[in-house]
């Protein structure tokens, strides 16, 4: 960044062209975090850092911080023009020095201390202040990953997502009460997640904020990894060590919300700036934090530059969005008259979808080989489907209906399952309509909705046998995969962001059994094109049998892009072997048995087919040649044609 003068001082520098500054009130301008916020930087000898702050309803703002004593009145900014934006170049302040801006508004005798909106550092909470920080010293070692990434983005490529949280995945073994770091937790879970097979890793947000509980959804600042496990280097880091052994990088990334602490974004220059005054608008009933003003340009610019910002300097390949139902309709949560509507009397929140829009845009035309995915619950249309169609331009949808009616049918004893048959056919009703991700994600075992294995019936056998037909059904169901930590091994507790997770039971059996279960479903879905091509696409699914429910059995086929790539998988929702069970499949030959969930190797009984079963020429299902089958207890067997 070159600076520019304005006036004839050097404090008198500046990172702002009157261009910049147009663009940002316009509502255009996506790269703020190179202009805004504090910025190192040595001019004809001079080191000090620059500072530039978005308050237009300030009177004055001045710079404290330990360099001054956090003295409130010894380093005014000046106001720039009408643009709202408060500058200066202060010298002798170097990298690593805590501050804020100190705001007196023109309203209200309201004055605060407030953090920086485009800080890249935070100190640690519970302290609040700022920190200069260079963030452009990192020198990455994943330029391979990122010429190749594109290609395993794409919604053709096998994507198979292991989400975590990071202070919760492990914890030091001689020190259960602390962190492990970034550098610490690199090679530990890039070995994990190799083993494991995952192709990406998720993380639940790691953007700074105060309160630990929130497990980073209450986000005070958008632009600062949280400071909990070291510096914004040691966070790339950690992405960098992923990149170089071909494992994608997703971040949670929060847009719906933020929280109402003093010294964040909340009132920050003595009116409502970054949210809506009216609470009906501007408030979130449940999560008792502010909305983000969509239609302001600048609250546009802020948001936008954040979510190009991790995608820019942390190399990011992917964002997974949160709440956006939250933000598309203006009764979320409220009771009629706690909302108000848009200009045409509908709940639709117009605001939030322009930004959307907005939003996929500029991350599609600047980053293609990216994913944006949506955290959708509800069924409002085209959410993956590009906004020149009139969609909201996001790659993909998480299918939270999914997730929903698939741990209903897994709760139920089995021999009731015959009568909610439809809540794992339904899905294929609409399974193309979007770009899924089947999700079994973390807010499934937390606030006593016990953990996925403690969700299923039966005695511990058929807990176990269950969770790995559970993961059956993940993995063969058209859609992309995401699994949260700790539901790969069959963890008994809710997940606890307190603690790490329960590692010692891999050292039992049934959970041995299950994690190599998973680590085997990844390599089959991955090597397994038919499992994978048509993910998101109708002709990469065709049904068998979706209407066995006296057996509770189905059966489908996955199919690839050449006709020659076919996988058959079968399921068999009760306790009870079916012994020459009689199916049809497309082609005639050999069946080889790939996988078999009831295998003795995953804690299973033993029961399956000898390794395969050839088709005979016998019409089943409409079909004209058919396999006789064995399907073992509570099972999920995938069958590969070798034709």
């Amino acid at each position: 960044m070159t600076p520019v003068m304005y006036g004839t001082g050097i404090d008198d520098l500046t990172l702002l062209t009157d261009a910049d500054i147009y663009v940002f009130n316009e509502g255009n301008h996506f790269r703020l975090y190179d202009k805004l916020g504090a910025h190192p930087l040595t001019i004809d000898g001079v080191a000090g850092t620059y500072f530039a702050v978005w308050a237009p309803n300030a009177q004055q703002v001045t710079v404290i911080g330990d360099f001054n004593d956090w003295d409130k009145a010894r380093h005014p900014l000046r106001r720039r023009a009408e643009s709202g934006i408060w500058e200066r170049f202060l010298p002798n302040v170097p990298v690593g020095t805590l501050y804020k801006y100190h705001i007196i508004s023109q309203y209200n005798d309201y004055f605060v201390d407030k953090t920086d909106p485009f800080a890249t550092l935070e100190e640690r909470p519970p302290q609040t202040a700022s920190i200069v920080w260079d963030i452009d010293t990192y020198t990455w070692n994943d330029q391979e990953w990122m010429e190749q990434r594109g290609h395993h983005n794409t919604l053709q490529s096998p994507i198979s997502i292991y989400e975590l949280h990071l202070g919760s995945w492990m914890r030091p073994a001689d020190n259960p009460d602390h962190f492990l770091t970034y550098r610490e937790l690199a090679p530990l879970l890039t070995a994990y997640v190799q083993r494991m097979g995952f192709t990406h890793v998720e993380f639940l947000p790691i953007m700074e904020h105060p309160f630990y509980g929130s497990w980073g959804y209450q986000v005070t600042s958008f632009f600062a990894p949280t400071s909990r496990y070291g510096t914004p280097q040691d966070f790339m880091y950690l992405i960098d060590y992923l990149h170089q052994q071909r494992i994608g990088v997703i971040l949670d990334w929060v847009p719906s919300h933020f929280p109402t602490d003093e010294h964040g974004l909340g009132y920050f220059d003595g009116t409502y700036l970054y949210e809506h005054a009216d609470p009906r608008q501007g408030f979130h009933p449940d999560w008792k934090s502010l909305i983000f003003n969509y239609g302001r340009n600048e609250v546009r610019c802020f948001l936008i530059s954040s979510a190009l910002f991790w995608l820019d300097k942390y190399h990011v390949d992917g964002l997974r969005v949160d709440g956006v139902a939250s933000m598309l309709y203006l009764d979320y949560s409220r009771q009629p008259g706690e909302w108000i509507p848009n200009r045409y009397g509908g709940n639709e929140n117009l605001d939030a979808v322009d930004f959307l829009r907005a939003f996929n845009q500029e991350v599609y035309k600047n980053y293609p080989d990216v994913q944006t995915i949506a955290e959708e619950s509800t069924s409002w249309p085209m959410v993956s489907r590009p906004t020149y169609l009139g969609g909201l331009g996001f790659g993909m949808k998480w299918d939270m209906g999914w997730m929903h009616d698939t741990l209903s049918y897994m709760s139920h004893d089995p021999i009731y399952r015959r009568y909610h048959h439809n809540e794992i056919t339904f899905r294929l009703l609409y399974a193309f309509t979007e770009n899924f991700t089947l999700p079994l994600s973390h807010d499934e075992v937390v606030h006593g909705k016990g953990s996925l294995i403690h969700k299923m019936p039966g005695d511990e056998w058929q807990k176990f046998a269950n969770l790995r037909f559970l993961f059956g059904l993940l993995f063969g169901q058209p859609g992309k995969k995401l699994l949260f930590m700790g539901g790969e091994f069959g963890q008994w507790r809710e997940w606890n962001h307190d603690t790490g997770l329960d590692w010692h039971l891999t050292d039992t059996a049934l959970h041995a059994g299950v994690q190599q279960w998973v680590a085997d479903l990844n390599r089959v879905y991955r090597s397994t094109p038919a499992l994978h091509e048509g993910d998101c696409h109708a002709t990469g699914f065709e049904w068998i049998d979706a209407n066995d429910t006296e057996h509770s059995t189905f059966s489908f086929v996955r199919k690839g892009r050449t006709t020659a790539d076919m996988l058959f998988i079968i399921y068999n929702g009760t306790p009870v072997p079916h012994y020459h069970y009689r199916v049809g499949v497309p082609r005639g030959g050999y069946w080889q048995e790939v996988l078999n969930s009831d295998a003795t190797i995953y804690g299973g009984s033993g029961l399956g087919n000898m390794g395969g079963v050839t088709a005979i020429a016998e019409v089943c299902h409409g079909r004209m040649h058919s396999l006789e089958l064995t399907l073992p207890p509570l099972s999920v067997l995938f069958l590969r044609s070798t034709a």
